[in-house]
């Protein structure tokens, strides 16, 4: 046995109700397994290289196995229970707010309508429209009462310069 494995030994007491023979084989047979783990590595890692060498000479690159990869793991994202269970949330929720905005698009349509149609707004629009026909009514009668840039109001407005 190695010095590693006799300081481990010293250092934890042996677990009762094994003999000395038993632990010597657990022992053993740890070392076997740590050796079999390195030589698997050192087997993974030249096959590994292996694969890579072979995918060169094929001119498959690292990024078209990436890209692969991420395509296959996509598609095994949409076709799980939860992307779906979202999904169909998702899709729900997006109609009833369609259905809210649309009700309360119709709702304010209505009122607008409604204030169109009330004293107070009808009111208001003729006031606009007397002002408007005094105004445009008097320009188009050739009297602009309206103060000149100049302050004068029997002066014709000349027309400005071109830029």
């Amino acid at each position: 046995m190695d010095s590693a494995g006799q300081g481990v030994a010293a250092r934890t007491p042996a677990i009762e109700g094994l003999t000395e023979a038993e632990e010597e084989e657990l022992r053993a047979e740890l070392t076997k397994v740590e050796e079999e783990i390195v030589t698997l590595r050192q087997v993974l890692a030249a096959k590994e290289r292996h694969c890579g060498e072979l995918k060169r000479r094929l001119g498959l690159s690292t990024l078209g196995g990436l890209k692969q990869n991420l395509s296959r793991s996509w598609h095994d994202v949409q076709v799980s229970n939860a992307y779906k269970k979202t999904q169909e949330t998702l899709s729900q929720a997006g109609q009833k707010t369609s259905a809210a905005l649309s009700t309360v698009g119709s709702a304010i349509s209505r009122k607008l309508g409604d204030m169109r149609n009330s004293a107070t707004f009808k009111s208001f629009e003729d006031r606009v429209g007397t002002i408007k026909s005094k105004v445009v009514g008097d320009r188009e009668n050739g009297s602009d009462n309206l103060p000149s840039s100049a302050g004068s109001g029997d002066k014709p407005l000349s027309d400005p310069a071109p830029f």
